[in-house]
């Protein structure tokens, strides 16, 4: 299977509006920490969370988080 592309060793924080998004589990897209699309070549299908109000999030980029597509601390072992 492969492996995703780690983006970065740290989470991202947002603040995002209410609505349906959808995280990049490849770590391939240009968008990060969005899907693109450029998964399609991959294993990896995104990961969609719905919001149903405006709150902050800390979204993962190391793409090895067991919470997807929220930040638990992996990073920090990689």
């Amino acid at each position: 299977m492969d492996e995703p592309v780690i983006v970065e060793k740290s989470p991202v924080v947002l603040e995002l509006d209410a609505g349906t998004y959808h995280w990049c589990a490849c770590g391939r897209s240009k968008k990060q920490p969005f899907c693109d699309g450029s998964h399609k070549v991959t294993a990896f299908h995104p990961v969609a969370f719905t919001l149903t109000e405006k709150r902050k999030v800390v979204l993962c980029r190391c793409k090895h988080t067991k919470n997807p597509p929220f930040c638990d601390g992996t990073h920090k072992t990689l």
